[in-house]
């Protein structure tokens, strides 16, 4: 990217954009599916936003670092957790979703299809402990 890095909208717009694992640059190299943005009228920067299968990644990779471990070495309630969130963010829409997120929580495809069936059977208020 050709603009400086130090305007103010970009560092405004840098940490949505580093969070969804997108990528900035110069408004000139900009594709259709990219996002041109503005400031005071003028494009200033144009936003790459990442694949489907590449936000998993990123989801997962952020989340990692959220706990501080490998999401593999986390117990049973916080994968649940973890689970829960991905959930809420699409990430089983995705192709293969269910086996990238089983692999990244050392868990099996099953395991994982159970913790989604413990949310959507555990009534509200509910703590759902007899349950996997």
């Amino acid at each position: 990217m050709t603009e400086p890095r130090d305007h103010p909208f970009v560092a405004a717009v840098k940490p949505l954009v580093d969070a969804m694992g997108g990528e900035l640059m110069d408004p000139s190299l900009a594709q259709p599916d990219d996002v041109v943005l503005a400031w005071e009228g003028q494009d200033l920067l144009a936003v790459r936003l990442p694949q489907l299968s590449d936000s998993l990644d990123h989801i997962l990779a952020a989340l990692e670092r959220r706990h501080g471990v490998p999401l593999s070495q986390l117990d049973r309630k916080s994968k649940q957790d973890v689970v829960r969130i991905l959930e809420a963010r699409g990430a089983f829409s995705v192709r293969h979703g269910v086996e990238t997120v089983a692999g990244a929580l050392g868990v099996s495809r099953f395991t994982v299809y159970n913790y989604l069936n413990r949310d959507s059977n555990t009534p509200k208020g509910s703590t759902g402990t007899n349950q996997e």
